[in-house]
């Protein structure tokens, strides 16, 4: 009988027949390493020395996501408060068209130039809840300088206050959607936002046009101020710990900003920076596009109901009123199945049928005068509302995804818009004195579809192919 070798006992026979077993495996498992990624494993699935490895998905509270959709009901009835009622408070208070004029122009040039800012500040914030805390409570501090002190200074520096507060709010509100649900579920979660927005701007317009015709114009601000209490307790709510703050601003996960990693291409990826955005050339094509729209559309309300007024100013008050609110309820319906298609269909179709209603919107107005069918033309601005109250702030988020600069995004977009809006009714008013309300309705209608062909031509398909963050 042959000898064994020198240290080949039993036990070294063992192993020896385990790494045998072992060793057709172990070779399939290389063959298949040599095909993946580094850092990948066979099915799919990656290691921790992944270099873009991505965040787990995250699944928030229903504490925080109830929390959230009363934070956004309630933060609507607080903003309700400074839309028409201001000029009727003031001019109850005899204030000159001119003063009243003069300060909401200057609440309106405050809350143009502080978009960009305002923006930044949320991006550079860590906590977007006190961001949204504080803001709320100087809403609630301007309403109540509007209620106590209706002079000019303090109105100017109340408006002045409401527009800086209103330039972190809504930036704040889209991060905190964000940070809590991910890019994944942000476009349906958009749409719940639009809802319960919709309805708390519908039921305060009641409430606070109820309370200003039983008591005084006035007690529409106490109205707003008393809302503060339940707007903090929705906010307070949202768990702070469920707020991703690095999704929340549109960043990459932390594997890949801790330190520079090579893509698949071989080149470092670098940090953006804020001032990269100005050079995103589909970013500025958005912005653009909603400039055109935003021309077309601002004047276009307030141009119908002078034409109403002119007709019947008995019922022009009712009329304008049904149109204010007829719209605000197909959003209620609509929006969030419009965060459920924008999913499924891709966000330019949807673009394609809100800058598309607004042309036939104007055409429509140009084209008809009796009272009743106007009211059921102002329904598309009801499908306009609802696709963009999605897909504006969704649209962004996907363009400034893994930048980190989210809320900047939002900035820069609502500095179009507001330049857009800001010239729509001076435009508007000279068309009409000129050439009269139906070419003003016809003008309105051309700008409008030169936005839809921009964004025909020139806007690319935003969603992501991989949407699980």
């Amino acid at each position: 009988m042959a000898a064994k070798p020198a240290g080949f006992d039993g036990k070294s026979r063992s192993h020896f027949k385990r790494w045998r077993a072992t060793l057709p495996a172990n070779l399939s498992c290389r063959e298949s390493d040599a095909s993946e990624p580094p850092g990948a494993i066979p099915g799919g699935q990656t290691t921790s020395r992944q270099p873009d490895q991505r965040k787990p998905p995250l699944h928030p509270s229903r504490r925080s996501l109830r929390g959230l959709d009363w934070f956004i009901f309630f933060v609507a009835d607080v903003q309700t408060g400074f839309g028409p009622f201001v000029s009727v408070y003031l001019t109850t208070q005899h204030w000159t068209q001119i003063d009243i004029g003069l300060v909401l122009s200057a609440g309106g040039f405050v809350a143009l130039i502080g978009q960009m800012p305002g923006g930044a500040l949320v991006d550079a914030a860590r906590s977007e809840r006190t961001v949204a805390a504080i803001a709320i409570v100087a809403i609630c501090i301007s309403a109540l300088g509007y209620a106590v002190l209706p002079v000019f200074a303090m109105v100017l520096s109340a408006s002045i206050l409401h527009a800086l507060a209103s330039c972190v709010l809504g930036p704040a509100m889209a991060a905190i959607s964000l940070g809590l649900v991910g890019h994944a579920a942000i476009s349906v979660r958009f749409g719940r936002n639009a809802r319960f927005a919709s309805v708390g701007n519908g039921l305060a317009a009641a409430a606070m046009g109820a309370c200003g015709y039983l008591l005084s114009a006035r007690a529409v601000f106490f109205v707003t101020v008393l809302l503060l209490g339940p707007a903090l307790i929705a906010l307070r709510m949202i768990s702070p710990a469920e707020i991703d703050p690095e999704r929340a601003h549109g960043a990459p996960a932390p594997a890949d900003a801790a330190r520079p990693q090579r893509a698949r291409s071989g080149r470092t990826r670098a940090p953006i920076k804020p001032g990269a955005l100005m050079q995103n050339k589909t970013l500025l094509t958005f912005a653009a596009c909603l400039l055109l729209f935003h021309l077309g559309n601002a004047a276009m309300l307030p141009l119908m109901g002078s034409a109403l007024t002119m007709q019947s100013s008995r019922w022009a008050t009712l009329l304008i009123a049904a149109c204010i609110v007829v719209p605000q309820m197909l959003v209620a319906v609509a929006s969030p199945w419009v965060g459920t298609w924008a999913q499924q269909w891709g966000r330019r179709p949807l673009l394609l049928i809100g800058f598309g209603a607004l042309p036939l919107r104007g055409l429509l107005f140009a084209l008809v005068s009796s009272p009743v069918p106007l009211v059921a033309v102002q329904l598309l601005d009801g499908v306009t509302a609802a696709m963009f109250a999605v897909m504006v702030p969704l649209v962004i988020a996907d363009l400034t995804r893994g930048t980190g600069h989210f809320n900047l995004g939002q900035g820069i977009v609502g500095t179009f818009v507001g330049i857009g809006a800001s010239i729509s009714s001076t435009l508007a008013g000279f068309l009409s004195d000129r050439f009269g309300s139906p070419w003003a309705f016809a003008g309105l209608a051309g700008i409008a579809l030169a936005g839809f062909v921009a964004v025909l031509l020139l806007m690319p398909e935003t969603r992501k192919t991989d949407e699980a963050d």
